[in-house]
């Protein structure tokens, strides 16, 4: 399989104290994450994008609950597609709440995911967020290789798509309008880091072996809009904030700092958009000096709505065009060769109605 991936056929304590505490913990695995070079092949058809050289994509984030917010946005999204197809969606990771499935097997891919989306009959890349690698405590990310269960699943379903940890989708597959590049940084931001493993470590065999094929993807790609996918943001005006800042804690390596030098080495000024989640929120962001014209996006209101704890930072919010703190709600971007439109759908959690609060052409 080509590293290119296409489509193929069918009241208690805080979080931020939780996290401080956790500073002096450390976790390891001796697994190995599944690269594009063992990319797991599907045993029975999978959906494909629809056709043309028009794509319109479903980006959500932090869905998968299982709860009634979480078919409320499924819902939403359902009648939205009755009225203008996807062609795709984009899982920005948290897809198991709240600590990750217990293998390719459990039950909770069908409540968390295959039942709440009934319907919604398309592709659907998927990131790895920190809570689907949880170790000690949920989110923590202390369990890296808990995330390979979400690779194995996409053998099994005919929506699932996670070929490997990382991994890109070219749409259409020949002379592509957009391509995605689905990452995990997880290792980058874990709240317990993998200081016992070296595999997993910020600069271990896992973390260079993505980074020189993220490198080597882009450089390659005929793609007319490039578009990384994370699971943590570059930037955020929600409660977890920027990488380098995450929490607000000065606690190297849970600050995100390493997530930070990723994206500024690898990512920014090379792609059009990062969309990301793990902030249940809804952010257009607008391109900033540090990110070199590339613009973030965050979409992580697809199961939960953030907290009314303040924003991890003491400086102001990042300049933005569209930004709802506790709505649910999901985006939709349209891309043709010449033109990216973005909508941003807010949901009522009882109804499942949607409302159009934010479309603009961005590129």
């Amino acid at each position: 399989m080509s590293r290119s991936t296409p489509f193929s056929t069918p009241a208690g304590i805080g979080r931020r104290e939780v996290l401080a505490g956790a500073a002096g913990v450390v976790a390891g695995i001796t697994l190995v994450g599944l690269t594009p070079a063992a990319a797991v092949p599907a045993e029975g058809p999978k959906f494909t994008p629809g056709p043309g050289r028009h794509a319109r994509i479903l980006i959500t984030g932090d869905a998968g609950t299982g709860t009634r917010t979480q078919w409320a946005v499924a819902d939403a999204a359902r009648a939205f597609h009755a009225r203008e197809p996807f062609s795709m969606a984009v899982g920005l990771g948290d897809n198991i709440y709240d600590s990750g499935p217990n293998g390719p097997d459990d039950v909770q891919f069908a409540t968390k995911f295959e039942e709440p989306n009934a319907g919604l009959d398309f592709p659907w890349a998927m990131v790895l967020g920190n809570h689907d690698t949880s170790g000690v405590f949920p989110g923590d990310g202390g369990w890296l290789a808990r995330g390979n269960h979400e690779v194995k699943y996409h053998a099994k379903s005919a929506r699932w798509w996670m070929p490997s940890r990382y991994y890109s989708v070219r749409v259409p597959e020949q002379n592509p309008v957009v391509e995605f590049f689905i990452l995990d940084l997880n290792p980058l931001a874990a709240y317990i880091p993998p200081l016992l493993d070296p595999y997993w470590t910020v600069d271990g065999p896992y973390m260079n072996e993505q980074r020189a094929w993220l490198d080597n993807a882009l450089a390659k790609s005929t793609a007319q809009w490039k578009i990384v996918c994370t699971h943590h943001p570059y930037l955020s005006n929600g409660p977890h904030g920027d990488a380098g800042n995450y929490e607000g804690l000065p606690i190297s390596p849970l600050n995100g700092v390493h997530a930070k030098r990723f994206f500024e080495d690898h990512v920014l000024g090379k792609v059009s958009f990062v969309l990301s989640g793990h902030d249940h929120t809804l952010q257009v962001l607008e391109p900033t000096a540090s990110s070199k014209g590339t613009r973030q996006i965050v979409s992580g209101a697809a199961g939960k709505i953030a907290s009314a704890q303040p924003r991890a930072r003491d400086t102001p919010g990042h300049p933005a065009l569209c930004e709802t703190q506790h709505e649910l709600g999901f985006m939709v971007m349209d891309l043709t060769q010449d033109t990216v439109n973005l909508r941003v759908l807010t949901v009522a959690p009882d109804s499942g109605a949607s409302t159009q609060v934010f479309a603009r052409r961005l590129a």
